[in-house]
């Protein structure tokens, strides 16, 4: 129920001789109130540290730019891309490796001090802008980490803000791989963040912060669409294979579609097939990966399963991103990382945004390795981001007006392992035949491959792509809502039942909760992060709720089946 968790005092007071840590920016965070020993994402209390820390000396970066600012100064895209790429280093199943981090925070003290040499005056900046980075780090970082903020409500206010924020730098970071910017954007995640550093700020001020950063949480998703589609064309209906292929190969997981460019690029005439696993699944919809001859399909479901899936890939797999589970020894040495993503003991392969990454090594590897060993067969459909859904808009509106269609039920967001979210397979189960579900992200693994038909041609599950396209899914309502003729984006016949793991999500639906979308259902728990003060805002001012039973939440969201 609101409210009802993410009591991060009582988690600190339940394990004080014991925590280790204090991390709860996820949906699996320990008993829905926060990691304290270790993470459940395998995260170990001294990375937490450092990520913490990293954390903290981004704020402080971010406070000496919005500075700079002020002044009428110019912030160079190098650091603003610094910025973004630190976020993103921490965002949950992202980064394990301590070294890594450490580096990060050690380049962005030196560039934070080059800033400071820059500033007319210093006067008013938070401690974060001045530390030098002397002193024992462990020890720092046990003062600055999210506990270091003691009243709950100003506390979960922040993070909700920097979690949304986490998210936002995600797309940005891919935008920016793809040679766009949105100086807009940088320069409010900037001094978004530093102010979670400002103790004059009230509860209501944050809440508009809070809702500031849906707003430009819509404008980062736009500038990766934009960068996606300007690359890669638009998002088109295909049928993606599910089996596998005579040839060794290369898994691609992930997020980032400029690696994805440059293997396959690299892979022409070796031998090596490529296939898409988890949320790299939508880049076999654009048009431009489908000159690839060697690009076969995708392998496995969502990232979770990347312990069973990888082992029998056999070949090399390529973590673009997030999502990153601690790998076993048995594939290891076949797991590269790249960009963000990090693992101590596994190859890192280097390349910043407009240098062409050299993927030799891995092709290399996947030389020497078995084909993929088959595990599923058959095909699945997807592509119906904005473009290719608003093309179909006659028939799409002719099926509401006759009835064949009751409602779309936006299922977007993530999946995750917890048996709780079987919850979304039998609630897709369950929808009535006159419903259509709207999903992005790889929160569709609970239901894209079920046999659940189609209304007049229309698919009755229609995958808009990844957790960044979400945007499409906004596009889409607010363009449904023009058709009709609607003031209110909630007359729409959409209801959203949206599942959340990590904070690509928290960005979506702050981004839904700016756009005015209300009476969003959000599971499979609420946020530990959100105080029951904090939720209790969001339940009246949006109608936020958790998830109930799939009859009771079926019955309130969709209404009873026609007879």
């Amino acid at each position: 129920k609101p409210g009802g968790n993410g009591r991060p005092g009582d988690a600190q007071e339940e394990t004080n001789l014991e925590q280790n840590m204090f991390c709860y920016q996820c949906q699996e965070t320990a008993l829905c109130k926060g990691c304290t020993r270790m993470g459940v994402c395998g995260k170990t209390p001294d990375v937490a540290a450092m990520q913490d820390l990293l954390v903290y000396v981004t704020k402080g970066i971010s406070a000496v730019t919005t500075a700079l600012r002020k002044e009428g100064r110019s912030v160079s895209a190098q650091v603003n891309h610094l910025i973004t790429h630190n976020l993103f280093t921490t965002i949950t199943n992202a980064n394990f490796d301590k070294e890594a981090i450490v580096s990060r925070i050690r380049a962005t003290v030196d560039e934070k001090q080059g800033l400071l040499a820059q500033l007319g005056h210093t006067d008013g900046l938070p401690a974060a802008a001045l530390w030098d980075g002397s002193g024992d780090w462990e020890a720092k970082a046990r003062t600055v980490g999210v506990l270091s903020t003691e009243h709950e409500d100003i506390r979960s206010l922040r993070e909700l803000i920097t979690y949304g924020l986490k998210g936002l730098s995600a797309y940005s970071k891919h935008a920016n791989a793809l040679l766009q910017d949105d100086g807009e954007v940088d320069a409010f995640l900037q001094r978004a963040l530093a102010a979670t550093l400002d103790d004059s700020l009230s509860a209501d001020e944050l809440v508009a912060l809070t809702l500031e950063t849906g707003k430009y949480g819509v404008s980062g998703m736009a500038l990766l669409d934009r960068a996606n589609t300007t690359a890669y064309g638009n998002p088109e209906i295909t049928r993606v294979n599910i089996g596998v292929g005579k040839n060794p190969g290369i898994l691609v997981s992930g997020h980032d579609l400029r690696d994805l460019e440059m293997l396959l690029r690299q892979t022409q005439g070796t031998g090596v097939d490529v296939y898409t696993h988890s949320e790299m699944l939508p880049a076999h919809y654009y048009p431009a990966f489908k000159k690839y001859p060697n690009f076969v399909g995708n392998y496995g479901n969502a990232w979770w399963k990347q312990k069973e899936e990888f082992e029998s890939f056999h070949g090399p797999i390529l973590m673009t991103t997030n999502c990153i589970v601690p790998p076993k020894d048995s594939y290891k040495d076949r797991l590269y990382t790249t960009g963000a993503a990090g693992y101590p003991g596994c190859r890192h392969i280097p390349g910043g945004i407009g240098e062409e990454k050299d993927f030799s090594a891995i092709i290399a590897h996947a030389k020497r390795c078995a084909p993929p060993e088959q595990i599923e067969q058959g095909e699945i459909m997807g592509g119906f981001a904005h473009a290719q859904v608003l093309a179909l808009a006659d028939k799409i509106v002719e099926a509401v007006k006759s009835g064949s269609i009751r409602k779309f039920v936006v299922m977007a967001g993530c999946d995750g392992r917890a048996k709780s979210r079987e919850y979304y397979t039998e609630f897709a189960k369950a929808l009535p035949h006159d419903t259509v579900i709207l999903t992005a992200g790889c929160a569709k693994y609970k239901y894209n491959k079920l046999p659940l038909g189609d209304i007049g041609g229309i698919p009755r599950v229609l995958d808009a792509g990844q957790c960044n396209d979400s945007y499409s899914l906004a596009v889409i309502a607010l363009k449904l809502k023009e058709v009709f003729g609607l003031d209110d984006i909630n007359d729409l016949p959409i209801v959203y039942n949206i599942a959340w793991y990590e904070q690509k999500a928290v960005i979506v639906l702050l981004a839904l909760l700016y756009l005015g979308v209300k009476n969003i259902h959000l599971g499979p728990t609420l946020p530990a992060f959100l105080s029951p003060n904090v939720a209790k805002v969001l339940t009246e001012q949006f109608g936020i709720t958790g998830i109930g039973s799939v009859e009771e939440d079926l019955a309130q969201l969709v209404g009873p089946a026609r007879q």
